[in-house]
């Protein structure tokens, strides 16, 4: 649309100029094109293409390119080609990307409060989650976008449960055994030392790498991720405890969102918004489905002992004064999101120590 009216200008003025002047005016409508074109925002996300994240995804992209007369467009880079959440960090730096899909742990690099949703054993029920989010999720996108980002919505990654060859029912069974820790997750590194364990911190495009060749021995995942990313075909046994809570985040620099054209950026934040809420809210059922596929393709349950549990809670909370001294946490949030958990567990009657 607005390269055929530059083409129709180019013509008056080439008409209107001598033939020695025509490189010149070609020259200038080239940029003037370059700026008409449609406006491009490269993402990138370990996400495998032909996922239904992905197709949810492409359908958004179609609907803003509907909306937009195709002056913006959305191109995914899928599977992890782009690499992992530092190097895509790093490519939108330099321009090369605009945005992607993150784990929470990889976004917190530029804004650190995205982990604290993550500390292990700190959520006991989805039920809290739901009330903590509600209450926290619109601090932590003001958060981020005034760390350059924006967000273009949350999307649940569910419980992550220990997973392994051998069966872990305790802290003991980890003890001896390469436990994998996030990249860029400290709070979770911290937690595993508490627990006396020694952790192995790898990025989660190299996680499945790692099971292959014994580099590590168990992971944490939520069932959906386990399947998606292959790494239930490297384990046998999964652990039925809520371990950490995981989250993944659709982020754009703020700098490429602003820049678009007309109502480029409402349109990309509405219906983008809108396709993330339908994954976040499908989430829960996609993860109920992905625990009893793994369970009917061999991938054996685990019980643990409750009282055990309450235990290595209390172990994990001696260090959230340690959390308070590092320069890397946002004590505000932290002390609010825990006073959201008692204030929760006050109203529905949960004993301390004890999950829902």
């Amino acid at each position: 649309m607005g390269v055929v009216r530059a083409s129709a200008a180019l013509m008056r003025v080439v008409g209107g100029i001598g033939l020695r002047r025509t490189a010149i005016a070609l020259l200038a409508f080239a940029g003037i094109a370059g700026q008409l074109c449609a406006a491009e925002i490269k993402v990138a996300t370990v996400v495998p293409d032909g996922s239904q994240w992905m197709r949810e995804m492409r359908a958004g992209a179609q609907r803003i390119r509907e909306l937009t007369d195709g002056e913006v467009e959305l191109k995914f880079y899928p599977g992890g080609v782009m690499g992992n959440d530092a190097q895509v960090l790093r490519k939108i730096r330099i321009g090369q990307l605009h945005g992607g899909a993150f784990t929470a742990s990889g976004l917190s690099e530029r804004y650190q409060a995205l982990n604290l949703y993550g500390i292990p054993l700190l959520f006991r029920s989805l039920e809290e989650v739901d009330y903590v989010r509600e209450r926290l999720d619109p601090k932590l996108a003001a958060g981020l976008e005034e760390a350059g980002f924006i967000s273009l919505g949350f999307s649940e990654g569910g419980f992550a449960n220990v997973m392994a060859n051998e069966p872990i029912g305790s802290v003991e069974d980890l003890f001896r055994r390469k436990v994998w820790v996030p990249e860029g997750d400290p709070i979770s590194f911290m937690a595993m030392e508490s627990l006396g364990l020694s952790p192995v911190i790898l990025p989660l495009t190299d996680v499945l790498t790692g099971l292959q060749t014994g580099l590590l021995d168990v992971v944490a995942a939520s069932p959906v991720a386990a399947l998606t990313l292959q790494w239930h075909t490297k384990v046998s046994y999964r652990t039925e405890l809520p371990v950490s809570y995981s989250m993944g985040i659709f982020a754009v620099d703020a700098r490429t969102l602003t820049a678009l054209p007309a109502d480029g950026e409402r349109i990309v934040r509405d219906v983008m918004g809108e396709v993330m809420q339908r994954i976040d809210r499908a989430s829960r059922e996609d993860n109920r489905e992905a625990r009893q596929v793994m369970t009917e393709i061999g991938v054996q349950p685990v019980t643990v002992n409750p009282d055990d549990v309450a235990g290595w809670r209390r172990t994990i909370q001696t260090i959230y004064p340690e959390l308070r001294r590092r320069s890397d946490i946002d004590v505000a949030l932290l002390d609010e999101l825990l006073v959201l958990l008692e204030e929760y567990r006050a109203n529905n009657g949960v004993a301390p120590g004890r999950s829902e």
